[in-house]
C-alpha cells in the first residue's frame, strides 16, 4: 500500500503498549521485538507479494530472501519460518511446488525451520512468510538510532525497482535480468553477521518505500538530517538504462508523492538517479548508521563476507530548522 493510505489506515489501530514490547507498531520499525527475559527477545514479522518473475522458483527465492530480511535489519536471527499462499484455483499445482521450493531454499540457508503456512484461493498469485528470530533484549537495531556525525553504509545495489518493472514487461535483457534476480535472492544474513558484534547505531532494509522512503524513516527516527552522496550510491548495472528507457514502477511516483515534500535533490543529480532513488526495492541491502571512524572496518568486514555492496553513502547531521529530511548532493 502507499506509505500515506497505510499511515491514515493504521492511525485507527493506536500504538500497542506493553512493558516486554521493545519495538512495535510505533515509530518506523522493521519487525517486533518481545522480550522472553533478560538475555532473549523475539522477532516477528510477515511479508508477501505477488510475482516479479516468471520463473516460479525464483520467484519463491525472491519472496522468501524478502521476508526473512526485517529479521536481519533487527541484528536478529531467524529460527522459522511458515509459508503465505494466495493461489488461483485453475493454476497449476505444480508451478505453486515450484515457489514453495524455492523458498524452502531461502529457509534452510538462513539456518531457519519450515514450521507449516496458510493458503486461501485469490485471483492473483502471492507468496511470502511470516517469520520468527530471536535477538538480544539490549542489542537489536533501531530504526531510528542514528546519531549526529554517523555514516550510512548499503549492503546491495540499487535499482531493483525499475528492472523488476521491466522483466514483468519483457524490456530486461537476460543478463540483467537474472543478475537482479540473484541480488534479489541473496539473503541480508551474511551482512548482518559480519558487523553483529561492532556498534550499529541504527538500521533497516530498503525495501517498499525506496532509498528515499527508508532514508527518511532513520532521518526522522534519530531527529536528524541525512545527506547523501549521489556518486556514492552503488546502482546495479543495467538499471539506470532501464530508467532513461522510461520504465519504472508505480511505487516511484508514490514514493515522489509521499516522500518528495521530505526531500531535496540537488540539480546536478543525474535525472535517472533521482528518479530511482524513490523507486521501491525488493529484497533490498541494508542500510547500516556507524560511527564514523568505524567506517573501514564495516566496509572491511562487509567484503569479507561477499556483501554485494559496501558503500558509504551519505552522512548523519543536525536537523536544520525547517529542512528536508534527507538530501541528495
Amino acid at each position: 500500500m502507499p506509505p500515506g493510505s497505510l499511515g491514515q489506515v493504521l492511525q485507527k489501530l493506536g500504538t500497542s503498549e506493553h512493558p516486554d514490547l521493545l519495538a512495535g507498531n510505533r515509530g518506523f520499525e522493521d519487525a517486533g521485538i518481545f522480550r522472553l527475559d533478560a538475555e532473549r527477545a523475539l522477532v516477528q514479522t510477515v511479508d508477501f507479494f505477488p510475482p516479479i518473475c516468471d520463473d516460479p522458483r525464483w520467484f519463491g527465492r525472491i519472496a522468501a530472501a524478502n521476508s526473512l530480511s526485517d529479521v536481519y535489519a533487527m541484528g536478529g536471527r531467524p529460527i522459522t519460518a511458515m509459508n503465505l499462499v494466495g493461489w488461483p484455483r485453475d493454476l497449476d499445482l505444480e508451478l505453486l511446488g515450484e515457489v514453495l521450493a524455492g523458498g524452502l531454499e531461502k529457509i534452510h540457508e538462513a539456518g531457519a525451520v519450515l514450521c507449516g503456512g496458510h493458503s486461501v484461493v485469490d485471483q492473483e498469485i502471492k507468496y511470502g512468510l511470516s517469520v520468527t528470530g530471536t535477538v538480544h533484549p539490549e542489542r537489536f537495531w533501531r530504526n531510528g538510532g542514528a546519531r549526529e556525525g554517523d555514516v550510512l553504509v548499503l549492503t546491495k545495489p540499487l535499482g531493483m525497482g525499475p528492472i523488476s518493472t521491466a522483466i514483468k514487461r519483457e524490456k530486461a535483457t537476460p543478463d540483467v535480468a537474472e543478475a537482479a534476480m540473484r541480488q534479489m535472492a541473496t539473503l541480508n544474513k551474511a551482512a548482518c553477521e559480519a558487523v553483529l558484534d561492532l556498534e550499529v547505531h541504527g538500521a533497516t532494509d530498503v525495501t517498499g518505500f525506496g532509498l528515499m522512503g527508508h532514508g527518511c524513516e532513520m532521518a526522522e527516527g534519530s531527529g536528524l538530517q541525512l545527506v547523501l552522496t549521489a556518486t556514492a550510491l552503488p546502482v546495479l548495472a543495467g538499471a539506470l538504462e532501464v530508467v532513461r528507457a522510461g520504465v519504472m514502477s508505480g511505487g516511484c511516483n508514490r514514493g515522489k508523492a509521499f516522500y518528495g515534500p521530505k526531500v531535496r535533490i540537488e540539480a546536478s543529480v543525474d535525472e535517472a538517479l533521482a528518479n530511482l532513488v524513490f523507486d521501491a526495492e525488493t529484497s533490498g541491502g541494508l542500510m547500516l548508521a556507524v560511527p564514523a571512524a568505524l567506517a573501514p572496518k564495516v566496509e572491511q568486514r562487509l567484503r569479507d563476507a561477499g556483501a554485494l555492496a559496501y558503500a558509504v553513502i551519505g552522512h548523519f547531521v543536525a536537523q536544520p530548522t525547517g529542512g528536508p529530511s534527507v538530501v541528495l548532493a
